[in-house]
């Protein structure tokens, strides 16, 4: 085999701090991590497994999702799931942003191929842990913002709240901080409900 060869071979890493990358990047990579692009620059998500409260959470979630779409025309997807988020062209070289949302409810199929979903999710979970940073989160609400996701939902799992951004008319407008007691309804996805009393008793 000859060195150019070998050379065209070669998986390519990420250099976190200074490169701007593609979602044709993100595709050669082999990582033990899972890592995101947000506007060309790569963001690592928790270096360990989640913590198992933060997989309860995301498991409790996802069954009443389930439960909910069976027979419906959205779907509903749980890291790891490729989000890429065109700003115009969809060609892979093109696109610079591919996040992994803890979870993410789609109703466009069309949105959906082998890779995963490629366009904004109508609606979006992210489920927070000491892994997030504070950049991180910021990047994402602008991102999901811009990007024209319908309603973004945080939830803290140590501290039992849920807040949920609703875009209108172009901006997010947020809820107040729910907790145990009070009831969440999709604007999103119409007719999805959960009782966060019900929600959080079930995370042990």
């Amino acid at each position: 085999m000859s060195t150019s060869e070998k050379d065209s071979d070669k998986v390519e890493e990420p250099d976190i701090e200074y490169g701007r990358y593609s979602y044709a990047d993100y595709l050669t990579w082999q990582m033990d991590e899972m890592v995101e692009l947000i506007k060309g620059k790569v963001f690592k998500k928790a270096a360990a497994a989640p913590r198992r409260i933060h997989q309860k959470v995301a498991v409790e979630l996802i069954k009443r999702w389930a439960v909910f779409l069976e027979e419906k025309v959205c779907e509903v997807y749980s890291a790891p799931f490729d989000v890429r988020l065109p700003h115009q062209s969809k060609v892979d070289k093109d696109i610079s942003t591919v996040v992994q949302p803890d979870l993410c409810v789609i109703c466009d199929r069309a949105k959906l191929d082998d890779r995963g979903c490629i366009g904004a999710p109508d609606l979006v979970v992210e489920i927070l842990s000491p892994g997030n940073n504070r950049l991180e989160l910021q990047n994402k609400y602008e991102l999901y913002l811009e990007s024209g996701v319908k309603e973004y939902w945080i939830i803290h799992p140590d501290e039992q709240t849920l807040l949920v951004y609703t875009l209108v008319k172009g901006k997010y407008v947020p809820s107040q901080l729910m907790t145990s007691g009070d009831m969440v309804r999709s604007k999103a996805v119409e007719g999805f409900e959960l009782d966060l009393e019900d929600f959080f008793s079930k995370i042990k």
